[in-house]
């Protein structure tokens, strides 16, 4: 599953473009068209219910919106990129899914913001709802992001994303998407951090964790031997605790570019590693760019 196509919605946020082009590493990877798509929303143009509409302010705003997204463009074009230009009043969300299956694209882009603000989340209510509802693979990213680990303030530039992903995986049917879907960006993806959470629960003794972690050895070789067949480095790890804090320790001390899994959000066969809201929790509270693949 190649990413050909790219839906990339944008409000004009500080550092929106710079984004855009930290993605276009995956023309390497066959991307060869973005979308760029702009919505109005309704009450910018005093759309109210049994109330009135300004239409003059619709034509300035879609007019200011196509100037904007016509620079971009041409830059695109000046890269060899194909794209299109999509304006439109109504809900961003509901929006955003009718215009991804219209120019059925491969991959949609939600921005994060710049840090946890009041909200102690990285994802506003848009990205929200788009990561818990879409049915293709949801990039969440942010140009510049802040945080806070081991009680220092920290600040992310996350204009390579690609570079260096932690890749989160079970045995389940849809980390094998994951990894297909990995496979597939060879090009925009060197090296991969294949991992893995050992579910500790319930005590064990030694012989016994032993043989866990064999085992997990075994089938993370797998996964990795299909990434190196595909030309992409691979390099197994392995945590053991809770899977969500697991997963953001090992992204930053192994400092990792993104983090790329299964989206769990709609899911409910997931056993044991990947529960329901792991995916959601991580995009919402990680710093890096997060991909999640349905």
């Amino acid at each position: 599953m190649a990413i050909e196509k790219i839906l990339f919605p944008t409000k004009f946020k500080e550092l929106s473009y710079e984004t855009l082009e930290s993605l276009l590493v995956l023309e390497k990877a066959g991307l060869r068209e973005v979308v760029l798509c702009h919505v109005i929303l309704r009450d910018d143009v005093g759309f109210v219910p049994f109330g009135g509409y300004l239409k003059e302010e619709e034509e300035k705003l879609r007019a200011e919106a196509k100037i904007r997204l016509e620079d971009w463009q041409q830059s695109l074009d000046e890269k060899g990129i194909q794209s299109k230009i999509e304006i439109y009043v109504g809900d961003p969300v509901h929006g955003i899914f009718v215009k991804a299956e219209e120019k059925d694209v491969d991959l949609i882009v939600v921005g994060k913001k710049k840090s946890f603000e009041k909200e102690n989340s990285f994802l506003g209510p848009y990205g929200s709802q788009l990561i818990t509802r879409s049915k293709k693979p949801v990039l969440a990213i942010s140009h510049i992001t802040q945080f806070k680990w081991q009680e220092a303030e920290l600040t992310r530039t996350n204009d390579l994303p690609f570079k260096m992903p932690l890749v989160v995986v079970d045995w389940s049917d849809v980390s094998q998407r994951v990894v297909d879907f990995v496979s597939s960006l060879n090009g925009a993806v060197k090296k991969v951090l294949v991992f893995h959470n050992i579910v500790t629960s319930s005590p064990k003794d030694v012989s016994e964790m032993e043989s866990i972690e064999k085992e997990c050895d075994e089938k993370l070789k797998v996964y990795c031997d299909k990434l190196e067949a595909a030309g992409i480095d691979a390099e197994p790890h392995t945590g053991a605790g809770e899977i969500f804090d697991e997963i953001i320790r090992v992204s930053r001390e192994r400092e990792a570019s993104m983090i790329i899994m299964g989206n769990t959000s709609g899911h409910r066969f997931l056993e044991k590693m990947l529960h329901r809201s792991i995916s959601y929790e991580v995009a919402r509270v990680s710093e890096l760019p997060t991909l999640l693949v349905p």
